[in-house]
């Protein structure tokens, strides 16, 4: 059985299993879209939207965590410029994944796993917004 097992082994060694996840992170920071696996993508799901969360606070600390998990200092800068202050409004869920259907050769399911961008963002703000205003009870008159 799996109780409490958090992560898929991809049947690789650990080392290897996270400098895959690293990869796929460092990547897509630096595409804001990359084509994979699903499995994989719902691996580094987690981790990119760890990673934003930490860029988000902005402190020398928080650049020292990000740059502890991607790799290279062109994402890390990429990441807090322009990634981190696109998502401020936002308490969670920064990529999405796209399936695409199955690869040719051994019948993966491939998928695109993608940041939102900020125009996205800002609609889906001010989509919950309108909707809170608009859930308001009105006054019964009798």
């Amino acid at each position: 059985m799996r109780h409490q097992r958090v992560m898929k082994k991809f049947g690789r060694s650990t080392a290897h299993r996270k400098m895959l996840m690293r990869g796929l992170v460092t990547n897509l920071v630096l595409a804001e879209s990359i084509k994979t696996t699903l499995p994989k993508a719902k691996e580094a799901r987690k981790v990119a939207d760890k990673v934003v969360t930490i860029a988000k606070k902005g402190d020398l600390a928080a650049r020292r965590r990000a740059a502890a998990i991607l790799i290279g200092p062109q994402a890390v800068r990429k990441l807090f410029d322009k990634i981190a202050p696109a998502m401020k409004d936002r308490k969670g869920g920064y990529t999405r994944i796209v399936k695409l259907g199955t690869r040719r050769g051994d019948a993966a399911e491939m998928c695109i796993l993608q940041y939102l961008t900020a125009a996205e963002v800002a609609e889906t703000a001010a989509a919950a917004t309108d909707a809170a205003k608009d859930e308001t009870p009105a006054k019964e008159v009798k």
